[in-house]
């Protein structure tokens, strides 16, 4: 996997046999290196990288203070979950662990153990691959103002929270680091990645969408959306799954009976994510400055919903 953004002075500290190499707002990248302390930190010619998740939580394009204990192995320990699921298209991670003689030698440095994912590094395309078979967020407020959403128009009369009469695709623009992404229509992917790429994407994901759904339905819970993202094996040209998938980060997941019996849109919509962060931080900042700190029992039950998403999917 690659980064759009060019990498970054380290905020890190370098894990041994690796370099750090760029920080997004929750996830860390690191490439080997051969032990020197000059090994440049090239995203491109490398064809490894170690994705590492951070316990850092991020809203309306900020990292609150302070992270999440035990988020990012969470957000891996799912990911790596939902990748064993998704057997229908290659994705970018490789063996974490190597056979030398008779003892078996882990890849994973032990820092980070259990947060990190090895993968191969890909040509990512700049498009986050959004499908929603809900209603709700930034979809909502646009339906309510033009009955569409990204392009697509939607029937007459639906509320916050409803599900739609199918999932629908609904790009994004991968704006560079510190910009705000972009709801985009399918045509304008056309021009970013053309006609082939651009319907594979959306068939790809809509594919994905639908087969998670169903295997968390089984365990009492909705995939209300969730987003994909994808890159081209440098070697082949074949389309790869890459970055996390269906995490309680890139998704929105809720109680599926919660949904049924509800009568408002906070008891149908309780989610297993950071909303309980979204909504705080609404309440308590204008979005001016610095966001403030988080409090301790803010922190506390979200650490909880994310957990527990990961015991209902998973049965651990």
């Amino acid at each position: 996997m690659t980064e759009s953004a060019q990498p970054t002075a380290s905020v890190a500290r370098d894990l041994p046999g690796w370099l750090h190499a760029y920080s997004g707002k929750v996830r860390d990248l690191y490439i080997p290196t051969d032990g020197t302390t000059d090994a440049p930190a090239d995203l491109m010619s490398t064809s490894r990288v170690l994705v590492v998740a951070s316990d850092r939580v991020s809203a309306f394009d900020h990292v609150l203070e302070p992270g999440i204990p035990g988020k990012g192995e969470l957000l891996t320990t799912l990911s790596l979950w939902w990748f064993d699921r998704l057997t229908g298209i290659p994705n970018h991670l490789v063996a974490d662990h190597e056979q030398v003689g008779s003892t078996v030698r882990e890849l994973i440095p032990a820092p980070v153990a259990g947060r990190a994912m090895l993968c191969r590094t890909l040509d990512m395309y700049p498009i986050e691959c959004v499908v929603r078979g809900y209603l709700t967020g930034s979809g909502w407020k646009e339906y309510a103002q033009s009955q569409s959403v990204c392009g697509i128009a939607l029937p007459a009369g639906l509320e916050n929270g409803d599900r739609l009469p199918e999932p629908i695709y609904t790009p994004a623009w991968k704006a560079p680091l510190g910009q705000h992404d972009e709801n985009i229509t399918f045509e304008r992917t056309i021009e970013l990645v053309g006609p082939g790429i651009a319907a594979e994407l959306r068939d790809l994901s809509l594919t994905l969408f639908a087969t998670a759904g169903a295997i968390a339905e089984k365990a009492g819970v909705i995939l209300a959306d969730t987003k994909f993202e994808f890159g081209a094996d440098r070697q082949t040209g074949m389309t790869v799954l890459a970055d996390e998938v269906l995490t309680s980060d890139s998704s929105r997941y809720w109680d599926a009976k919660a949904w049924h019996l509800g009568t408002t849109p906070d008891e149908r919509m309780a989610s297993f994510d950071k909303q309980i962060v979204r909504d705080w931080l609404a309440a308590h900042w204008d979005g001016t400055g610095a966001p403030p700190e988080l409090p301790a029992e803010i922190v506390e039950q979200t650490a909880a919903r994310y957990r527990e998403l990961l015991e209902r999917l998973t049965g651990a």
